[in-house]
Formats: structure tokens, sequence, C-alpha cells
């Protein structure tokens, strides 16, 4: 038994007091420790909820951004394999049964990627480009390290990469209120990222990518087959690119005076 694996998990919350006892929950059983970061400027009971549990060790740290946050939380761990799971994420227990099967042989890659089925306005997505939408979340350590990103930050890593068989669920935007409290940050940081490497906005960027993006996902990804969910999703993500290039175009202008 002491060949075993050992996973250390780690999650980075704010305000997340309704999905992180859910995703604590679903990693009792695989994960040796948990370590949670919660952001400082937290208003609810994320904190006290994570601290509850005696495996996890809960930390409240300032934020640093997206991936030294991570990193630094990749540095409070004590195993190699490392987990790295969202709050509003959880493990299904057929992933749970997987990963024990992992703890038991001596892994062959030093990172493995997962399946993401994501609920959206109440709706498990199957189209759209939303699924599979895999994502490298379980990773030797010795090997990988966050990049830095202004949105979705990038994990990088040496050697080949592995795939899980199994899905995770993330309960990505419960309401569209929801969705739009992330969208107005997420915007602004990707068009400050896009101006940063010296990317400038264009009258294509502006109409025609978000038309592209729309028939993209509607049509070619087959999103109508979501029904109503699938065009609120294509219409939305449109959006986001629109006003992302839009917030691009003003940031040239200030930049240009």
């Amino acid at each position: 038994m002491s060949d075993r694996i050992k996973i250390s998990s780690i999650i980075i919350a704010r305000d997340e007091e309704s999905n992180i006892r859910r995703c604590i929950d679903s990693q009792l059983s695989i994960a040796d420790e948990i370590i949670v970061l919660v952001d400082s400027r937290t208003q609810d009971g994320t904190f006290q909820i994570a601290s509850s549990y005696s495996i996890v060790k809960c930390e409240k740290v300032d934020w640093m951004g997206y991936a030294k946050t991570k990193n630094y939380a990749i540095g409070k761990t004590t195993n190699d394999w490392v987990l790295w799971i969202d709050a509003d994420e959880e493990l299904t227990p057929e992933l749970v049964e997987e990963l024990k099967r992992f703890k038991a042989v001596k892994p062959d890659l030093r990172a493995y990627d997962v399946a993401r089925r994501a609920f959206f306005l109440g709706k498990w997505i199957k189209h759209s480009g939303w699924y599979p939408a895999r994502v490298t979340r379980l990773f030797d350590k010795k090997f990988a390290a966050f990049k830095d990103k202004e949105v979705h930050e990038h994990l990088t890593f040496e050697g080949g990469l592995g795939h899980l068989k199994n899905d995770m669920n993330h309960f990505t935007d419960p309401s569209i209120e929801h969705y739009f409290k992330k969208f107005n940050l997420y915007t602004t940081l990707a068009a400050k990222e896009l101006n940063e490497k010296g990317k400038r906005a264009g009258l294509n960027d502006i109409l025609l990518r978000p038309l592209f993006l729309f028939f993209k996902m509607y049509i070619l990804r087959l999103g109508f087959l979501d029904g109503m969910h699938g065009i609120i999703l294509a219409a939305f993500s449109s959006l986001y690119v629109f006003t992302k290039y839009v917030k691009l175009w003003e940031l040239n202008r200030e930049k240009s005076k």
C-alpha cells in the first residue's frame, strides 16, 4: 500500500459557498489532502465551510492573478500528483473510481486531461462546442506550472498527455445574472491581454468574428440540438467576442492618445 500514489487537490475560491461543499465532498474518497485558497475579497461563508473539513488546508490569500495564485497553491501541496479543480466543479462517481485505479498503478505520463460536462441555465450542454471540453487537470507538479494569462490561465508541462475516460461536472452558470457578473470582468481581462500583446481591433473583429462564432457554435457544432439553451449560448458567446473587441478598440484609442 505504501507504493500507492497520493493526490493533492487544489481549489481557488471566491464567494463560492453555494458550490464549495459539493466540490470537496466529491473528492473525499480519492484526495489525500485538499488545499483551498480563498480570495481575501470573499464576502460569504466559503472559508468557514472549507475549514470545517479535517482533510482541507484552508487559507485566505490576497489575489495574485490566476496563474500565480494556483502556483502558490501547488507550493502548499505535499504530494507530487496534483488535481486542479474549480469550486464550481465536481468529480463524477465514475471519475472517482477511475482515479482510485490510477492511484494503484504507476502512471505512464506526467499529465492527464478530463472532459467536462457543463451545466448551463439548468441543462447539461451536449453540443455547441462545449462537450467534450477536455482540460488538463491531473499532473505531476515536478514537471508542470501555470503560465500567466489574464483569462483562463494555461497549465504547461513536460512530456506526453494522457486522457481520463470519465467526466467532470461543471456548474458553470446557474442563472443569466450569474453569467453577466463574470461577463464584464472576463471581457475586460481578455481585451487587456490582447492590447498588451499589441493587437488592434478592426471592423472585421467587431462585426465578423461574433457572427462567425454564432454560426460555428449553433450550426457547425450542432448547438441547435441543445434547443433554446443552444441559441442562448451561441448568442451570449458572440456577444462576448463583440464586447471583448470593442473594449480592445477602446484601449487602442487610449494608447494612441
